[in-house]
């Protein structure tokens, strides 16, 4: 642990983020000592990639950034051999023997853990290529983590954002440069598909929390050795001032209520019972286990890989409290934008292998990012016209963000009747063709009950589809809302009461296992045109490769066999497979997991553009709040609830 973090004498540092180009370094840090290292690196080096070293503050010649300044050189990117024997990792010059080099790296080894003492992590010159050589996915990158510090990773499917998390976690060994954590700090690490040392999901958790009560085992011992009435003077002011120690970490860490955190916690994140037996359990009830086994470690530093996955919305709500009110440092991949709005304070960009880095939290980013890309000149590509339709959105105020959804509603014959895009080979963006117009009935529920076993799912719902109605369905995991999208489509048939389904109709569906569906020896571009050189899109044909472009596969990317992709890369896929259909009716059901938030924002385009009536069953709720027309919420006790507006309204 970084010493006297909490101490009233030694206040934490106000983390701060800032760029020292050229080769993209991030530092973590207070501002001041941010500004010091800057001003220091602005000396020698060009700014220009992230503006005038004046933008940062005034120039300072302070220790901390010397330090800085020389730990760049020392563990700067590496140079071909027989370079000029500049930095550490230089080649051939300036050395005359093998134990000279050795010294000189011993030496900057022991400079680099001097100066890196104050970060909870460490990365220098920090660059990896796939095994294959085909793609350099992070290109030398610096970063800096005091202790505190919450950041937010943002970028494509496939930038490498996982990959960063890994090397950190030491998972992902095979790269170059150095990545390195506070000694004898404690880090925690939730990956896409975790798995359980534990037969029980109680053993789960008592494992995390073993150290905790080791503590309060320890206090009590001690209290009742006080209790003998045998006990020395000298063994009394011993035991009261290893009491006095142990009292205050306790308190520090709160562990009094340790019971009753554990017993929130499991509640909260929706656990299975604590005898389940972890080797039946789901992917998604594992992951929710081994979240919750890492909050309530008490690491120092948490790396999480898409920790709202298999959440519902009242989960997430108490995971960003939680990860507010956690001391230590976190970061974060996430394509849910309320939590890196709620609880990330700095966005790590991943793009094309560097890291573009802003203090700030993502209406804040978005807004830079909005900027960026109107000082590139591409405000009129499709990209930047989703960036700013989204932008509009988030400035607006709540009631106007509510009428623009219910706007929708009076908008069916208007879409209907618009036409596609112009340009629709050169769109870069999903596209939604339209399907048959729809009657005057889509979808009724009329007193709908179902069982499973002796569990009941849902008790008398009655609901009636709107036409051009986006209808945002959230609820606990288990809640049936799975089970409704079946009695739907007819692959289930309710109990009693009736759904009816309107004769004109069309519906398509994406659920939850998407590689079941999909045939991992294609190629990406094999499964989702069919070998064919052009797609029907309503009354418009495309290129297939444009339209598989349009879901963040490009070029070389398209010749991927499905089985190697990552899950979002595979959920992009069935999107991009099922949404050419031209149904008038599409169902969703998590279609947000593992997608990046540039992919999110063209789905919600397009669904918002589309001329026909979509059910969206998802725990995001920046998603259902710029698309939902309606929400249907499953709150318990088999009671269901359809509401007109969106989910902040609900």
């Amino acid at each position: 642990r970084a010493p006297n973090i909490d101490s009233p004498s030694s206040p934490r540092p106000a983390p701060y983020i800032s760029a020292l180009p050229p080769s993209g370094t991030m530092i973590l840090s207070s501002k001041k000592l941010a500004l010091a290292a800057l001003a220091a690196l602005a000396a020698s080096h060009d700014c220009a990639a992230f503006g005038p070293s004046a933008a940062f503050g005034p120039r300072s010649a302070t220790a901390p950034s010397a330090a800085l300044t020389t730990t760049t050189a020392l563990y700067g990117k590496k140079k071909k051999k027989g370079g000029g024997g500049g930095g550490g990792y230089g080649g051939g010059g300036g050395y005359s023997s093998k134990t000279q080099k050795q010294e000189k790296q011993s030496v900057a080894d022991q400079r680099f853990d001097a100066q890196t003492r104050q970060f909870m992590f460490s990365i220098v010159g920090l660059s990896k290529t796939l095994p294959d050589k085909s793609k350099q996915i992070l290109k030398d990158i610096n970063l800096a983590f005091y202790p505190g510090a919450k950041i937010g990773v943002v970028g494509l499917n496939g930038s490498g954002k996982s990959t960063l998390i890994k090397i950190m976690a030491g998972v992902e060994k095979e790269f170059e440069g150095t990545a390195r954590p506070l000694p004898g700090a404690s880090i925690g690490y939730l990956s896409q598909e975790p798995e359980l040392k534990f037969d029980t999901v109680q053993e789960c958790i008592d494992d995390a929390v073993s150290s905790s009560k080791k503590i309060l085992d320890e206090y009590n011992d001690m209290s009742m050795k006080l209790a003998d009435p045998d006990i020395t003077d000298e063994e009394m002011t011993k035991t009261m001032s290893d009491l006095e120690r142990i009292g205050d970490q306790i308190e520090a860490g709160n562990l009094w209520e340790l019971d009753r955190t554990v017993e929130r916690a499991m509640d909260s994140l929706r656990l299975p019972p604590g005898d389940a037996d972890t080797a039946v359990l789901s992917g998604g009830e594992k992951r929710r286990v081994s979240l919750c086994q890492l909050l309530l470690a008490s690491h120092d530093m948490l790396l999480l890989d898409e920790p709202t996955n298999h959440l519902d919305a009242e989960s997430v709500e108490w995971l960003e409290q939680f990860l507010a009110q956690f001391k230590g440092t976190v970061v974060c991949i996430t394509h849910d934008r309320y939590f890196l709005e709620n609880v990330a304070e700095w966005i790590l960009e991943l793009d094309r292998g560097a890291g573009i880095p802003f203090e700030g939290n993502y209406s804040a980013w978005l807004e830079a990012k909005n900027k960026r890309l109107e000082s590139e000149k591409k405000e009129e590509s499709a990209a930047a016209k989703a960036v700013k339709a989204e932008l509009e959105w988030v400035r607006s105020n709540p009631k106007a963000k509510g009428n623009k959804s219910k706007a929708r509603l009076n908008r069916y014959e208007e879409l209907l009747a618009a036409a596609a895009p112009n340009e629709l080979r050169n769109n870069g963006q999903i596209y939604i063709p339209p399907g048959p117009r729809l009657g005057d009935v889509v979808i009724e529920a009329d007193h709908v009950r179902k069982a499973f076993g002796d569990r009941l799912l849902i008790d008398d719902l009655e609901f009636s589809f709107p036409q051009a109605g986006i209808v945002g369905v959230i609820g606990p995991n288990g809640a049936g809302k799975s089970t409704l999208i079946k009695m739907i489509m007819g692959k289930e048939e309710p109990d009693a009461g009736v759904i009816k389904v309107g004769d004109t109709v069309n519906i398509v569906g994406v659920g939850q296992e998407r590689m079941e569906e999909l045939n991992p020896d294609n190629t990406v571009f094999e499964e989702i045109s069919g070998n064919l050189d052009e797609i029907e899109l309503g009354t418009q044909s495309v290129l297939s490769r444009a339209y598989v472009s349009w879901f963040g596969f490009k070029s070389a990317q398209q010749q991927q066999k499905v089985g190697n992709l990552s899950g979002g890369e595979r959920n992009r896929v069935q999107l991009a497979k099922l949404l050419k259909a031209g149904a008038n009716l599409i169902i969703l059901d998590e279609p947000t997991n593992d997608l990046d938030v540039e992919t999110l924002r063209s789905l919600e385009e397009a669904l918002l553009n589309f001329a026909g009536c979509a059910m969206v069953v998802s725990h995001d709720r920046y998603f259902l709040d710029r698309i939902a027309t309606h929400i249907l919420a499953f709150e318990g006790d088999s009671k269901c609830f359809f509401f007109p507006g969106n989910y902040q309204e609900y």
